[in-house]
């Protein structure tokens, strides 16, 4: 058990790399106080298992002011919608009033200046921003989520199919759980991270082809990878009442994605989170029960 009397906020304290984190910094008899949008059922149990809980807005600057008082580290995560800059601005600025000493930022991989996604671009430019503050300031970088194989998972007639506009790419898949570890260790000790930038990767690059052999050597039975173009893959999203932001952005990475951007390895997560990152194979194993039927967002055949 920790006896020091440091504040972590940790934002999206009901997503997966915030959620994750946070418990994780529970475990470790450290004081966390878990950023929500609105009282409920999930902020109930973060309070149940020993977080402070705060009702507060990214983009509402009183609101996040409160939230950061007496804060040590910060995890600041926003999702893929309109007003990260906005929202980073505002974090920013409070931050600094509140004395808060330290951030660990969720970036992109794709996060660069030449970006076509408007997204990444932001993220880059939201990095630029934190780095001249006074804050130790460390970013994340991960490539695609594990978590994403369940989202445009289709389950049909015994067998599984990913539906996806990533030609021939590779990557390897970084399950949300591995990269909860580095960024609570990250809030823990921040001092040989300031303004570094990290790549997240799970242990092994792939094609989507052979993601979809892994996933049906672990499930028993086949699944299918069938690359569809973006325009496809754009419009379904759209049809299915996605977000217009996170369409352009998803399109742009898919061509990212094709062209090399997501693709690589390190050993990032062993070194700074304690364990090797998950494979596919134990990331299907772990979620066998959400494979069982389709995801929200995959791409029906035509």
């Amino acid at each position: 058990m920790s006896h020091d009397d440091r504040l972590f906020l940790v934002t999206g304290a009901t997503g997966k790399t915030g959620g994750g984190a946070l418990k994780l910094l529970l475990e470790g008899g450290h004081r966390v106080r878990a950023m929500v949008h609105s009282e409920d059922g999930r902020s109930r149990a973060l309070a149940e298992a020993g977080a402070e809980v705060a009702v507060a807005d990214l983009h509402d600057l009183d609101a996040m002011t409160s939230a950061l008082q007496g804060v040590t580290g910060a995890y600041f995560c926003h999702p893929i919608l309109p007003g990260l800059v906005e929202a980073t601005v505002i974090f920013a600025q409070a931050a600094t009033e509140a004395g808060v000493r330290s951030v660990v930022n969720m970036s992109q991989i794709s996060a660069r200046r030449e970006a076509g996604s408007d997204a990444a671009r932001q993220h880059w430019l939201c990095e630029r921003l934190l780095d001249r503050t006074d804050l130790l300031t460390t970013h994340i970088r991960p490539t695609f989520f594990a978590e994403w194989l369940k989202l445009w998972w289709e389950k049909r007639d015994g067998e599984g199919y990913l539906r996806l506009p990533f030609g021939e790419g590779r990557h390897a898949p970084i399950a949300s759980a591995d990269q909860s570890r580095v960024i609570a260790a990250l809030l823990l000790q921040p001092e040989p991270h300031n303004r570094a930038a990290y790549s997240l990767h799970g242990p092994v690059e792939m094609n989507h082809h052979e993601i979809a052999k892994a996933m049906a050597a672990e499930l028993g039975h086949p699944v299918h990878y069938e690359p569809i173009s973006v325009e496809e893959f754009s419009a379904s999203g759209l049809a299915k009442g996605a977000d217009a932001h996170l369409v352009q952005h998803l399109s742009n990475v898919a061509i990212d994605y094709r062209n090399g951007v997501f693709s690589g390895t390190n050993d990032v997560v062993e070194k700074i989170g304690g364990r090797p990152p998950l494979s596919v194979a134990e990331f299907v194993r772990e979620n066998r029960a959400d494979l069982a039927t389709s995801g929200p967002r995959f791409v029906p055949a035509p």
